[in-house]
């Protein structure tokens, strides 16, 4: 008798079950609040989506589905955890019949939800996320549409830091938190919101709420639309929506661009008095609020945007182009670049603004701008919108390239600890010995964030340590900077300089590492470096010591995201400088900066 070929997959894939570890099944009982969120054990063997599509022939093909669709729900369950959504998609294309079959069952996209938070600490929220969602099947194409958002996103103004986390909510929501620069305390991290983007009932993330404050409320909502979130995301732009068939945003000047950011946020202020109640409820008034204000679009010509507001703005853009023009031709004559190079990681961020200006549709500094008639001619309608992109950014010491002017938070590449590269990751630290008390003479010890990195560098793998939020009144070094370079595979040849630390316990070095450390250089914008060394010791501690000065550096690892919830909120900035502050500054604008902080030590 010969076997039919859609058999043998099954037969094999069962075979592989068999001979591995099993799993409990996911329990699930017809109520949604006994749902539990384990994620289905991993296998050694991957299974691809060709081993389950059922063959060319019509016969084998509806055994093959009526086999597969006869297995018990747990073993399907575990079948299908081995795939990916979109591959589970795709076989569901198969027949009609397994397409009803997968995705109407809540164990398989249940599965689907806890594989892509795996360990994360919302695992156990799942069945609670559920009951705002029409499905698991929903709730799986939420948490796919915000994974590429997750994490840190940085803009190089102002130059103390500009650090948004990106994070879960607690129902159904994405957050977006600033930490605030600030001093070592006992007391919680400082943060403010920035925006957080809410599920609809399908699952689609499209409810955007800016947060900011104006001159009657220092908490208010502007509602928005998400207009689309690129799977390899890393630069979050914000906009105003106005026609699909209209330009893109960023092909306006600077002054209209901005002009209709405070026009629209102007127009749709309201009031957030939501905190006090419960996630779910939030969320059901969230959605509610939305409805309401009509997606946050509004009539352009009731914001104030006339005709002749038009005509005198396009005419604005071409005498900015004619200056541009005029300015190149000077740089041309005598010789002068537009951009001066150098090591710091502010005059690195300009040498690729053309580069991510063409990727984002802007151009060159000698394309012409759109007219503000010709954006706003397609609709009567404009509005808030967020747009999650890829752009061709090059980075410099782990930090990105950005453009000066546009309304963007570019996202910070972040490494995994692995085997010889233990120390990738979010670390902060403060100056001084014994490391995180302050002294007489030093009050205030200001906290430092950095990120450490591995990168090659002539063909010699260093450890980057890059500052990314500094908590000093007056900020010492450009944004960005690279705080230590060390060599990891060159032994420092010198020891640790103290024997005790501040409780008396003997201080136990377990490696050291040769490099060099930031220092003045020839102004603010291009600091120098001096020798030091990075040591590891008790307490998965870093600290890295400047040879001459004797200034150390200590560095505990950071969980961001716990800190943040354990937190303090303070309130934001109006709307829009609340997203991308990009006037330059060297002091702390997001909050109100205690004047006891102590001056740094000079490396």
């Amino acid at each position: 008798m010969r076997a039919c070929p859609s058999l043998f997959p099954i037969c094999n894939l069962l075979l592989r079950l068999r001979v591995s570890t099993q799993s409990p099944p996911i329990n699930q009982s017809s109520s949604s609040t006994t749902d539990t969120a384990t994620p289905p054990q991993k296998y050694h063997h991957h299974i691809t989506l060709f081993d389950l599509i059922p063959s060319s022939s019509s016969s084998s093909s509806r055994m093959g589905v009526d086999l597969l669709l006869s297995l018990p729900d747990d073993v399907l369950v575990i079948i299908s955890s081995h795939l990916t959504p979109r591959e589970l998609s795709s076989l569901s294309l198969c027949s009609r019949s397994l397409h009803s079959a997968l995705s109407s069952s809540d164990k398989i996209w249940l599965s689907q939800c806890a594989n892509l938070l795996c360990s994360h600490p919302s695992l156990p929220l799942l069945p609670r996320w559920r009951s705002g969602v029409s499905s698991y099947r929903s709730l799986c194409r939420f948490l796919l549409s915000v994974a590429p958002l997750l994490g840190l996103w940085v803009h190089q103004n102002p130059e103390l830091g500009n650090l948004v986390l990106l994070s879960l909510g607690p129902f159904l929501s994405l957050l977006a938190r600033r930490v605030i620069p600030q001093e070592l305390s006992p007391g919680p991290l400082l943060f403010a919101p920035v925006f957080e983007i809410v599920s609809s009932f399908h699952g689609v993330p499209r409810l955007l709420f800016l947060h900011g404050r104006t001159h009657h409320s220092d908490d208010c909502l502007f509602p928005g639309s998400v207009l689309s979130i690129a799977p390899d995301s890393n630069v979050l732009l914000l906009e105003v929506d106005s026609h699909p068939a209209s330009p893109p945003f960023s092909r306006l000047a600077f002054a209209d661009r901005r002009r209709l950011l405070d026009a629209v946020s102007d127009r749709v202020c309201h009031r957030n008095v939501l905190d006090s109640a419960s996630d779910a409820e939030r969320r059901m008034a969230l959605v509610h609020l939305h409805s309401r204000a009509a997606a946050g679009r509004v009539d352009w010509r009731s914001a104030g945007l006339n005709s002749s507001d038009r005509s005198s703005s396009s005419a604005g853009a071409a005498g900015s182009n004619n200056r541009k023009s005029f300015f190149s031709v000077v740089r041309q004559i005598i010789g002068k670049p537009a951009a001066a190079g150098g090591g710091g990681a502010g005059s690195n961020s300009m040498k690729n603004c053309s580069s991510v200006a063409a990727a984002a549709g802007g151009g060159d500094s000698n394309s012409k701008h759109v007219a503000l008639s010709e954006f706003l001619k397609g609709s009567d309608t404009i509005g808030l919108a967020l747009r999650a992109t890829n752009m061709r950014l090059t980075t410099y010491r782990a930090w990105p390239n950005m453009h000066d002017n546009r309304f963007a938070l570019y996202k910070l590449p972040l490494q995994e600890p692995s085997d010889g590269r233990e120390y990738a990751g979010i670390w902060g630290g403060t100056f001084g010995w014994p490391p995180g008390r302050p002294s007489e003479d030093k009050p205030g010890k200001a906290l430092f964030f950095l990120l450490l990195s591995y990168e090659e560098i002539a063909g010699e793998l260093h450890l980057i340590a890059t500052k990314i939020l500094e908590g000093t009144h007056y900020v010492l070094h450009p944004n960005g900077s690279a705080m230590f370079i060390v060599k990891v595979d060159e032994p420092a040849a010198d020891s640790f300089p103290w024997e005790m630390d501040g409780d008396g316990v003997l201080v136990e070095v377990k490696c050291s590492f040769s490099g060099e450390g930031i220092a003045n250089g020839y102004g603010f914008r291009y600091p120098g470096s001096k020798p030091g060394s990075l040591f590891e010791i008790h307490n998965g501690m870093l600290a890295f010591v400047w040879k001459e000065s004797k200034a150390v550096l200590t560095l505990q690892r950071l969980d961001l995201e716990e800190m943040l919830k354990k937190g303090e909120r303070v309130p934001p900035l109006p709307p829009v400088a609340n997203f991308a502050y990009l006037t330059k500054s060297y002091s702390n604008v997001f909050a109100g900066f205690p004047s006891s902080c102590s001056p740094l030590p000079r490396c």
